[in-house]
């Protein structure tokens, strides 16, 4: 190094140089203005991101807005014996709430201890969990250490919609508030209730929300009942309910629980003989076992889908919903229902309504079919079973075919056929669904008539495949042939129009208003001068169709309305312009536009049964909202329809009916049975209702498609097995039969005459007892054995009949006793109390047709 004295010279000079001092002026200068613009910046954005947090804080709600409980729970349906039936549930509301006092302090603190093990010393912001988060992040680069209390997390949840944020600056404003929250919540809530709404809240796999859902369906028990085991197993799911799904990753979840029980030894929590139990527990072994017996879906019953049609219009009318929020209400509102029916009811009309033994042995089945086809030019068609049916009827001929067929087989062959002749080359299928249904099919249902209350629905026979399916018992309607004529004439004509089941009316031929001749089901021959209580127990339909002519349709109509049928027309214009209406004289046999449901005519039936008194069916007594109040509540609705002397006088004639009508087979064991057959004129349908003093009951039978049946018979011999079984499984051993009231009196009938006996003349054997409503006991006697009318001073009820018993002298003398032409004459081959009589043969077998048609 050179330090010389000229060398020190030039040094100095250049140090003293202006142009030196001006470029170090500059560079101290431009530094302070850095520093200087640096300080601003960072002021600027300190003040700027403090103004803007704040304005974060001030647009979040405010913590007394805020709900933290959980909204979706799945309602549960419940039966007369409060059990549980079934859960109605949709997506996001499978969840069940319990308290924290029903929830173990073992399932609390396997979440405490994973989740957030310092819940009871932070103030709702754990800064030890962040820091620790952070480090652990920075040092070993795993993310997975979150850093959100249960408190945040309950808000994220149920604040927050579950976090779903679409950018980063909704993720920061989510979090700024969910923390602001987080502080001012504990400061106003217990921790109790946060931790009991975080465990009612958490999504715990397998579409179970809180840990009440989450219990019952891996380990079938109350969330009571749960131990240390398989408490861990549950809270080692929700850190990510896909991964650590017991069922379906035990392996994965095995880990987890681990870490679950290492905490909650570490913090205190479990003893280290209960880590130990806990750890050698097989606890996946009864999950699998659990899971095998839950994974099967089950569809709704027919008596849980016709529950749900009332619930949802009761809902609207009642509460002024709409749709859309009785749906929600209904399946995410966490409501109980408390239902009618009757478990042990309900399990016998299962059972025997899908027992092949009580239906002919030949089987048939109908199919449901669908197909799509995309072509090679784009187009799609879409094909359906009426396809199959116009291909085979109208391109190929066959009159004779119809979608019933004798096996799947036989269906699969015609699906196959039609397949190939639209099939192309190049065409794409885009996929295809076929379901076959047993035919014939059934519908039956129970009531109790003096509450209403409906204690079974079966809809159809055969496996069930899904909810809210064609319910035969309440969505189809059906002709009911002449089960319609107690309703729409006997019913009418005894209330108020005067006749008698002791009036006489002339089976003889016949044509209604449209010059139609009117036959008896039993072919084209005629008894003559009936009683009332002849054509309700034979069922004939001359007699039925003149006294409707007599005391009009529009009466009969009107009776029917009563009766609580909601499918008749009074007037409607079709589509081709013609106008149908109910009101005519083919509603005494049964001949209306539409049809009526299974359970509308039992109603109608139970009226009968209860005096006269009409009670629209109850599926449910009453609705209560999740937090027990009660939402709906089911009182029925009744009015009287006929006077209980009219009911009565019915019953007693329609126990003629399976006594020694045509509805022998339905007799039960020990008990009195009151009832109506019907048949509808083609074979198509086949009813019975009838009621015992306990019950009522109607069971439907038929193909879908309308089509003939072979065999008229076997549905009441399978209403008197189900009523017989529920006599016995519900201990109606008495028989009380049914009172007769006080407005019902019997007076001795001659046959001969059908007049009033004349004591020691008439004879016995001419004589019968008859029952009438009080002041209409005919008042003129015998004047056929005493040879000249007489009056009955000394009766009481006495009076003039209205329906003109008198008018039909003509053909007393043919009346007589003797006379093989009489109804009521025990040797005439149609009185079905003479055993030649082939209405009377209790024909026990549904493969052999039975002649007792209607």
């Amino acid at each position: 190094m050179n330090f010389s004295y000229d060398k020190s010279v030039e040094k100095r000079k250049s140090l003293n140089s202006s142009s030196r001092k001006l470029t170090t002026k500059f560079c101290v200068n431009s530094f302070k203005f850095i520093i200087f613009f640096v300080v601003a910046v960072v002021i600027t954005v300190a003040f700027g991101g403090f103004g803007m947090i704040h304005g974060i804080i001030d647009s979040s709600p405010s913590v007394d807005d805020i709900n933290i409980a959980p909204s979706g729970y799945s309602t549960t349906v419940y039966d007369c014996e409060e059990n549980p039936v079934t859960k109605l549930v949709q997506s996001g509301s499978n969840r069940e709430s319990v308290t924290i006092d029903d929830i173990p302090k073992c399932l609390q603190y396997a979440f405490i201890d994973i989740e957030d093990e310092r819940f009871y010393e932070h103030n709702g912001i754990d800064l030890k969990g962040i820091i620790r988060a952070g480090f652990i992040a920075i040092t070993t680069r795993e993310f997975s250490q979150g850093a959100s209390t249960l408190t945040q997390q309950l808000l994220k949840n149920n604040v927050f919609n579950g976090g779903n944020e679409s950018s980063l600056g909704e993720l920061f404003k989510r979090k700024f508030q969910e923390q602001y929250l987080a502080l001012e919540l504990e400061k106003a809530t217990r921790k109790s209730y946060i931790l009991e709404s975080y465990l009612n809240t958490i999504n715990l796999g397998q579409n179970c929300l809180g840990v009440q859902s989450a219990s019952k369906r891996y380990f079938n028990k109350d969330v009571s009942e749960i131990n240390l085991s398989e408490a861990s197993v549950i809270a080692a799911i929700t850190q990510n309910p896909y991964k650590y799904n017991p069922v379906s990753y035990p392996e994965k979840n095995a880990e987890r629980r681990k870490k679950v029980l290492d905490n909650m030894l570490a913090n205190g929590h479990i003893t280290q003989d209960e880590y130990t139990d806990a750890i050698n527990d097989d606890v996946y072994s009864r999950i699998q076992t659990i899971n095998v017996n839950t994974s099967v879906s089950n569809p709704y019953s027919y008596f849980v889908d016709a529950l749900i049609d009332d619930i949802l219009e009761d809902l609207q009318e009642q509460k002024g919903y709409t749709r859309t929020q009785a749906y929600n209400a209904l399946y995410s509102g966490g409501l109980s229902i408390y239902t009618t029916q009757d478990p042990a009811i309900q399990t016998i009309c299962d059972e025997e309504c899908n027992n092949p033994d009580n239906y002919p042995s030949r089987v048939y089945y109908s199919i449901n079919w669908a197909w799509s086809v995309q072509h090679s030019d784009g187009t799609v068609n879409n094909y359906s079973e009426a396809d199959i049916e116009y291909f085979n009827k109208t391109l190929l001929g066959d009159s004779n075919f119809n979608l019933t067929f004798s096996s799947p087989e036989e269906a699969n062959a015609y699906v196959a056929a039609f397949k190939a002749e639209y099939w192309n080359e190049g065409d794409t299928d885009l996929g295809e669904n076929i379901l076959y249904t047993l035919q014939p099919q059934v519908s039956f249902t129970v009531m109790d008539q003096k509450t209403g209350y409906v204690k079974a629905i079966v809809g159809g026979r055969g496996e069930k495949t899904a909810s809210l399916t064609l319910n035969r018992a309440t969505d189809t309607m059906r002709q009911p042939g002449s089960c319609f004529k107690v309703l729409s004439t006997y019913a009418p004509a005894l209330d108020t129009a005067g006749y008698t089941l002791a009036s006489l009316v002339d089976d003889s031929p016949f044509y209604d208003v449209n010059g139609r001749k009117v036959s008896n089901w039993w072919g084209d021959s005629y008894r003559g001068p009936s009683t009332v209580r002849a054509g309700i127990r034979d069922s004939m339909n001359v007699v039925t169709s003149k006294i409707i002519t007599d005391i009009t349709p529009q009466l009969g109509f009107e009776y029917l309305e009563k009766f609580g049928f909601t499918t008749l027309i009074t007037e409607k214009t079709l589509e081709n312009g013609s106008v149908v209406s109910d009101i005519g004289q083919a509603l005494a046999l049964g001949g209306i536009t539409y049809g009526v449901t299974n359970l509308e005519l039992c109603a109608a039936y139970a009226s009968i049964a209860n005096n006269g008194v009409y009670t629209k069916p109850v599926l449910y007594t009453k609705v209560l909202d999740h937090k027990g109040r009660i939402l709906l509540e089911n009182t029925p609705e009744t009015h009287s329809v006929i006077k209980d002397s009219t009911a009565w006088l019915l019953t007693s004639a329609m126990e003629d009916v399976v006594k020694s009508g045509t509805g022998t087979l339905c007799r039960v064991p020990n008990m009195t049975v009151s009832g109506k057959t019907g048949t509808t004129s083609d074979d198509n349908d086949i009813w019975f209702s009838g009621y015992t003093p306990y019950l009522t009951a109607t069971i439907w039978s038929g193909f879908d498609n309308n089509q003939k049946l072979s065999n008229t018979a076997y549905h009441e011999t399978l209403w008197s097995k189900i009523v017989t079984r529920i006599d016995e499984v519900k201990g109606y051993t008495e028989d009380p039969g049914f009172p007769m009231p006080d407005s019902v009196v019997t007076a001795q009938i001659c046959s001969s005459s059908n007049k009033l006996a004349i004591d020691g003349v008439c004879g016995s054997s001419n004589v019968r007892t008859e029952y009438f409503s009080k002041g209409t006991v005919p008042s003129d006697q015998c004047n056929v054995h005493s040879g000249s009318p007489k009056s009955h001073e000394d009766n009481p009820d006495a009076e003039e009949n209205e329906n003109g018993e008198d008018g039909n002298e003509e053909n007393q003398d043919d009346n007589s006793g003797d006379n093989p032409d009489n109804p009521d004459n025990p040797d005439n081959p149609d009185n079905p109390e003479n055993p030649e009589n082939p209405e009377n043969s209790n024909n026990d077998n549904p493969d052999v047709p039975n002649d007792n048609q209607e």
